[in-house]
């Protein structure tokens, strides 16, 4: 159904009947009408810490383990942990206070950077290797935690606290690969002073919530259990490839009749009667049944776009190089630093644009991931991109692509799953994209390796010149 820009919830676009500086400047306040500073603050902070020592870890993925051994496997140790965290977490995190899981996520996350950065540089026997690895996944437990945790808790918190925590975690890779790549080529820091300075970083968690972020809607929600009661659902068997793929919504939580999704989301959890709607507790099968639901409209398109992109990122742009003197660096090694800003400056933006702009479907940009992953493959073996510039922008349009629909799918969440599945739902969708990151490490693992020699045996021999 159409709509107008006014009923949509939509900025107008520009050029169209009204789209003049006032119409965007009320636009702008009725959007965020109503929202909290403090709220916003402290959602902002928590993207940006649980994920930024995330980031910089993979920034300096070459520096950690050498240019012989795979960013993959850096790549699986910054996920794995996270997403069997992920994975299991859900279906009992309930029964942990916040509180406790700041703590613990700070603990682990200053933990593992500390690890990371003490531990000496890497050994003929790999000792060194696997402690560093070791390191990076104790930071990425954290990290996980950190996530479902979240976004858990913007349940509580309404849908800016959703659009602050995106625009955070947009924020973190921005903040993390820029401040990697000033510490070590701009104040020319080591590798362990680097590493050692975005240690801190993480006790800025604790501060925020325990200071910044106010306490009332927690209180409240106090004496409900776990995850809020649920209604008895009835479910068929039926096979639940039937959804539609296509999700169509307006805006962020804007009123107006609900998405395909949602209605192929609630046909699949409406209970058959009154007489059934009857609280029951969310046990481990309920969990299961409603997650099974969240797979096709939400869960699927979120998994194929971070197959595509960390593939890209850990897999291809390693080997993505040209001649130093057609390119602004002065060593190897500066390209891939510079590629993980650029990729996270267009996360950055899409992410931290959710408060204006709702996508119409979750499909269509993963896709467009795909081709970007077919066409930088090709562009490794064939080398036909006649600039690196050209490169750069590729690289920035997979961030807006990755980010725009990590937000979209939890502002989707947010505003069509039923009240008393939602903070499940947000936490146990979260799965899809470190499940995605893991599937790009092995991925990644394979083909760094096999493209480098692809291009060695046509003449382009830079990817075994990443120290210099």
């Amino acid at each position: 159904m159409n709509r107008s820009p006014s009923s949509s919830g939509l900025l107008p676009l520009p050029g169209s009947p009204g789209s003049s500086w006032a119409i965007y400047k009320a636009r702008f306040r009725a959007i965020f009408q109503g929202a909290d500073a403090s709220v916003l603050i402290a959602f902002w902070l928590f993207g940006v810490i649980n994920n930024v020592c995330y980031v910089i870890i993979l920034s300096a993925a070459n520096d950690l383990v050498g240019p012989s051994v795979p960013k993959g496997l850096v790549l699986l140790a910054d996920v794995l942990p996270s997403f069997l965290t992920k994975l299991v977490a859900p279906y009992f995190i309930h029964v942990v206070p916040y509180s406790v899981r700041i703590i613990i996520m700070c603990a682990l996350s200053a933990g593992g950077m500390f690890l990371i950065a003490l531990t000496p540089s890497v050994t003929m026997d790999g000792g060194s290797i696997g402690l560093k690895l070791f390191g990076v996944g104790v930071a990425s437990l954290s990290s996980g935690l950190g996530e479902l945790s979240m976004l858990g808790l913007t349940h509580y918190y309404g849908r800016f606290s959703l659009a602050a925590w995106g625009s955070g975690t947009g924020g973190a890779g921005l903040i993390g690969a820029g401040l990697y790549v000033f510490l070590t080529d701009t104040l020319k820091l080591s590798i362990k002073n680097s590493l050692l300075t975005s240690a801190c970083l993480p006790f800025i968690m604790p501060l925020a919530f325990f200071l910044i972020l106010p306490q009332g809607p927690l209180r409240r929600a106090h004496n409900k259990k776990g995850y809020s009661d649920i209604p008895q659902i009835s479910i068929d068997d039926e096979d639940i490839r039937s959804l539609p793929i296509d999700v169509a919504a307006d805006a962020l939580l804007a009123p107006g009749p609900p998405s395909q999704a949602a209605e192929a989301y609630t046909s699949h959890s409406r209970p058959s009667s009154p007489s059934l709607r009857q609280p029951i507790k969310p046990t481990f099968a309920a969990n299961l049944r409603r997650a099974k639901r969240l797979f096709f409209p939400y869960m699927l398109p979120l998994l194929l776009v971070y197959i595509a992109e960390y593939t890209i990122n850990q897999g291809i742009s390693p080997t993505l190089l040209f001649p130093l003197s057609s390119t602004p660096f002065t060593a190897y090694r500066q390209f891939y630093p510079l590629y993980a800003l650029l990729y996270q400056l267009g996360v950055f933006i899409s992410r931290s644009s959710i408060s204006f702009l709702l996508l119409p479907s979750l499909y269509i940009p993963s896709y467009l991931q795909v081709l970007n992953l077919l066409l930088l493959t090709l562009q490794s073996m064939y080398f036909f991109l006649p600039s690196v510039y050209l490169v750069f922008l590729v690289i920035f349009w997979e961030g807006l692509l990755g980010g725009a629909v990590y937000v979209n799918t939890f502002a989707m969440i947010l505003k069509e799953v039923d009240e008393g599945d939602r903070e499940f739902s947000l936490g146990a969708t979260s799965v899809s994209d470190s499940g995605g990151i893991c599937v790009a490490s092995l991925i990644g693992m394979v083909i760094e390796g096999r493209l480098c020699r692809w291009n060695e045996r046509h003449g382009r021999p830079w990817c075994g010149s990443l120290e210099g």
